[in-house]
């Protein structure tokens, strides 16, 4: 593709692809305009690209993720006359649904929500036609108990009280597939819908025997637990964890460092069990997708001032597949930038400690309710 068009980005191409080219499709192409819809979707004015951008409740780590990115695209567009706005939504779910539907342009996302979503498996209803724009920070995450629990083992969860995330967040999506691997349902356990902060207390008064928890490295509500109790972090079986990694790709293998943790001496052998990501509709314009990845890459530095997920955007992360087909705007610039991994061992994730950013919740120790305290329900 020839980059000339990006020299040539005026006004009038930038409404243009924006109102014909994208949503054209979302109003099913062709048509007679809606004048009462013209009067509320207000994508286009004066020749500027308004473009929203898809986050979570106010809170969590992707409103402000989502205001760093927006940000630094407005402050260095160039030629590029477009408006990004972070838009509190309700998250991954809510964010996916929302560009289908043509509301959003730009979405945050749980890379192991948009894998299914991808696939039209799991909970959702159909396949949802998205594609990765750049993918950013881990979310490291395992089950927690107290060290009194008696509980060793994945195996060891069936029949006990497990506290896997918030109702509707859609985490039954990752949970799910570790417990199942190592030969625990859903069904097997006596399953609790909490945040992550609830969940530390619920350990902690015995309302609950486990708890799913994590995000950033090292992680609030983690942090938060081995503070107030003697805990356990429940193992992968090595051979286990393998299986998921090799399975699904949006799990990657990530060591903690010993000592992270109070407690907690020995490295621990964790996942991330599914990396914040940008995404967008299939039907986005290819020049638009590159103008904005390519201002995302050369303005990285900036958005990792604003927050610490914009570490994650780096030569060994940002083009790393995670299950969801790249745009090709956004291939073509990794392509041309060299970072575009030649074969998926190329594709390995980037440390923990270059991406310290929580899939959806608080990254800061002061947080005491953490990385998914997000209600992602339809």
């Amino acid at each position: 593709m020839a980059r000339s068009l990006s020299k040539r980005w005026t006004l009038t191409a930038a409404a243009c692809l924006v109102a014909a080219g994208y949503f054209a499709g979302c109003n099913g192409g062709g048509g007679t305009p809606d004048p009462e819809k013209d009067k509320t979707d207000k994508t286009t004015s004066g020749g500027t690209a308004f473009l929203s951008m898809g986050t979570a409740p106010i809170g969590g780590t992707f409103p402000i993720v989502g205001d760093a990115i927006a940000q630094t695209l407005n402050t260095h567009k160039g030629e590029n006359n477009w408006k990004v706005q972070a838009k509190g939504t309700k998250g991954s779910q809510a964010n996916i649904r929302g560009l289908a539907k043509g509301d959003l342009q730009l979405a945050l996302s749980n890379s192991a929500i948009s894998y299914f979503a991808f696939r039209g498996e799991s909970s959702w209803d159909q396949k949802y036609d998205i594609r990765a724009v750049v993918t950013m920070a881990p979310n490291v995450a395992m089950f927690v108990t107290k060290a009194d629990s008696g509980i060793k083992s994945i195996a060891d969860l069936k029949g006990k009280r497990v506290v896997i995330g918030p109702a509707g967040a859609g985490f039954e999506m990752f949970v799910g597939p570790i417990l199942e691997e190592h030969g625990v349902k859903l069904t097997d356990i006596d399953k609790v819908n909490a945040p992550q902060g609830p969940a530390v207390d619920m350990l902690s008064d015995g309302a609950a025997d486990a708890a799913f928890l994590g995000g950033a490295v090292p992680a609030a509500a983690i942090s938060q637990a081995c503070a107030s109790y003697e805990t356990s972090f429940v193992p992968f079986d090595p051979e286990v964890r393998q299986r998921l990694i090799d399975k699904y790709p949006f799990f990657h293998a990530i060591t903690i460092p010993g000592d992270t943790y109070q407690g907690h001496e020995e490295p621990f052998e964790g996942l991330n069990v599914g990396s914040m990501h940008v995404i967008t509709a299939a039907s986005t314009d290819e020049e638009l997708v590159y103008q904005l990845t390519k201002t995302t890459w050369e303005n990285r530095a900036d958005i990792a001032a604003k927050h610490g997920a914009g570490k994650a955007i780096n030569e060994k992360n940002a083009a790393r597949y995670t299950g969801t087909e790249f745009h090709p705007g956004a291939i073509g610039f990794y392509k041309e930038a060299g970072i575009w991994p030649e074969s998926e061992s190329d594709s390995d994730p980037a440390p923990a400690d270059d991406a310290p950013s929580e899939a959806e919740g608080p990254t800061e120790a002061k947080d005491s309710e953490a990385a998914a305290e997000t209600d992602e329900s339809k």
